[in-house]
């Protein structure tokens, strides 16, 4: 599963603002766990969040979070879930400013991939300048969980930053 995520997934360059929104809810859900964690868990996230439909997110009310804190399929931290739909707003409005939020996040690289050349795993950083400067914008935004190193899994999940290893056939 891990290594199908990487060779199909992982590090290609994303315009679809509901995959934007699907990696953002996982990785924000991901903090302090293990990727494949979430990784297993994605379908039952699917299924949980109305296939990350951004809108209907946004607006789950309290019988959806109750719902969400009874569900074995997802990680049931009652701040992450509350984050996740809090996420949705801001992510809404983000995409009423910009037209996208794609057109948001890609203009933090100005729409170019940044190609680092990383011989090892241990090269790559948790967090960048980058991964700050766009945490801080989305933490000014009102978005909750979503730090440096959570903000960086996503630039790379998402193919803004690529850092696959130089020796690495995705490269």
């Amino acid at each position: 599963m891990y290594v199908r995520y990487h060779d199909e997934e992982w590090g290609k360059p994303v315009h679809d603002d509901q995959k934007h929104f699907e990696c953002l809810t996982l990785e924000s859900a991901q903090a302090g766990l293990s990727w494949i964690t979430i990784l297993r868990r994605r379908d039952r996230y699917r299924e949980a969040y109305a296939n990350f439909d951004v809108e209907a997110v946004a607006s789950f009310d309290e019988t959806d979070l109750e719902r969400l804190l009874t569900n074995p399929g997802i990680v049931r931290n009652r701040r992450k879930i509350e984050a996740s739909i809090n996420n949705a707003k801001r992510f809404i409005e983000i995409q009423q400013e910009f037209g996208t939020f794609d057109a948001y996040i890609w203009s933090f690289v100005d729409n170019t991939v940044i190609n680092n050349q990383w011989a090892a795993n241990d090269d790559i950083p948790a967090t960048t300048e980058l991964s700050h400067q766009v945490s801080k914008d989305l933490k000014r935004r009102g978005f909750k969980f979503l730090g440096p190193t959570t903000v960086y899994a996503h630039l790379q999940a998402t193919g803004l930053v690529n850092d696959h290893l130089t020796a690495c056939f995705a490269k």
